[in-house]
């Protein structure tokens, strides 16, 4: 197989789509990833290449700038993180000097907009049935969303003609379509470069918040769901990651809500199950021809906000304790195993201070933790003091449960010091 070393540029890095990205491709050989934003998001806590005030893509030196980035470092490919960068993006590729991961352009076009895609797809039976206006609807309630939009955002629902008439009113570039009472499915697809659609996974949106699915299950796809899939498919000129989403008629029916040419965020349930999305497009653009692995499993994730912090301090050494610190309950702390272990490969130095009652090289070997992670181990026992055994606080930091040993360590040498439940604080992401 060819070998990867490719610089990448996933942009905005910091929307849910760029962190599914960077999740999918962070430990890739050869890979590369760079992390562009317009402004200050979260992609700066996250990408170890971060590159910020890349203009917006509606500013009139956007392609200018954006191709001296991809000069600079050398970008092979960019993903686009978000809907309106994945159209902008395929309309301005030929003056791009680097290749963007997702579909032509036409079929960009055609799935961003709800008309359009109900248009060009008329007459099958998994359109829902759209009004042009307010005269020509015959059953309420009706659905109202915009036409140009993702997630739910700016959805309602008008339950007779009045109501549909203010809606429309504030918002003119709704498309009015039937009531869909059942449940929402997405089902992630994946097209090789000979227009063959290699993969379809679904998952249901058990439970959406602004717009994103937060809590998501796979499941088995029926067989109308793929006929809809292939008939997208064939009807559409789709290239690498894809997406549709369908809901449930009153009939029990699937209906096409929309579909969209770029990574999902929640396309994290089926990477768990071995299809990584990201992955399997940068290598069907390098003219690879791919296996897929759909594990025989299903995979649930709830999703919620989750914290990446930046701490105004260098430090170079660790003193650390070591019961209830680096064990739990007599076990290994696996979540301060990953601490040391990042402070291993940022060459810090670690020492373990410790009063535990057993020998500790005897339990440390029986928690299979080797000795050699530790620049030093201090044992002593249960009544001295730890402070006596600091000889060196430049630059250093301590960590232990006990608020007392904390206290009297802060106290004799003002360096910072950790509970437990600040090391979350001290993890770096962005590698």
């Amino acid at each position: 197989m060819k070998k990867l070393n490719k610089n990448i540029l996933v942009f905005p890095c910091g929307s849910e789509i760029g962190l599914e990205i960077h999740n999918s491709l962070r430990f890739v050989k050869g890979i590369k990833l760079f992390g562009g934003s317009s402004v200050a998001d979260h992609g700066r806590m996250v990408y170890e290449n971060y590159i910020e005030n890349i203009p917006s893509y509606n500013s009139e030196n956007f392609i200018e700038v954006l191709n001296e980035v991809i000069e600079k470092y050398d970008i092979d490919f960019i993903f686009p993180a978000h809907d309106h960068l994945v159209l902008k993006l395929a309309e301005v590729q030929p003056q791009l000097k680097a290749e963007v991961i997702t579909s032509p352009y036409e079929t960009v076009q055609i799935s961003r907009s709800k008309a359009n895609t109900y248009e060009f797809l008329k007459g099958y039976s998994f359109i829902p049935k759209v009004y042009k206006n307010v005269e020509e609807v015959d059953e309420y309630p009706v659905f109202l969303k915009p036409d140009i939009g993702q997630g739910s955002q700016g959805v309602a629902i008008a339950r007779n003609a009045e109501q549909l008439k203010i809606e429309l009113e504030r918002n003119q570039d709704l498309v009015i379509s039937e009531l869909l009472p059942g449940k929402e499915y997405t089902i992630d697809c994946f097209t090789d470069r000979h227009g063959k659609l290699r993969f379809m996974g679904m998952r249901e949106r058990r439970r959406v918040k602004s717009g994103i699915s937060v809590h998501s299950i796979t499941l088995d796809l029926p067989e109308e769901i793929k006929e809809i899939g292939n008939v997208l498919n064939s009807s559409l000129t789709f290239r690498g990651v894809w997406f549709f989403q369908v809901k449930e008629a009153k009939d029990g029916s699937y209906k096409l809500l929309e579909m969209a040419t770029r990574v999902a965020g929640t396309m994290s349930v089926h990477r768990n199950k071995g299809v990584n999305f990201a992955l399997l497009s940068i290598l069907d653009r390098m003219g690879i021809d791919i296996s897929i692995i759909d594990n025989p499993f299903t995979v649930e994730v709830d999703r919620a906000l989750i914290n990446r912090f930046n701490l105004g301090i260098e430090y170079k050494r660790v003193y650390i304790d070591f019961d209830d610190t680096i064990t739990r309950e007599g076990n290994v702390n696996p979540y301060v195993m990953m601490f040391l272990y990042q402070c291993l490969a940022k060459q810090k130095e670690i020492i373990l201070v410790t009063k535990h009652e057993f020998d500790i090289h005897e339990t440390l070997k029986r928690l299979k933790i080797d000795p050699a992670i530790f620049d030093r181990i201090i044992h002593i026992t249960k009544g001295d003091s730890k402070h006596k055994y600091f000889d060196d606080v430049t630059s250093a930091i301590f960590i232990d449960d006990a608020f007392s040993e904390r206290k009297s360590i802060s106290d004799n040498f003002g360096i910072p010091v950790f509970d437990i439940d600040a090391i979350e604080s001290l993890i770096d992401w962005r590698y």
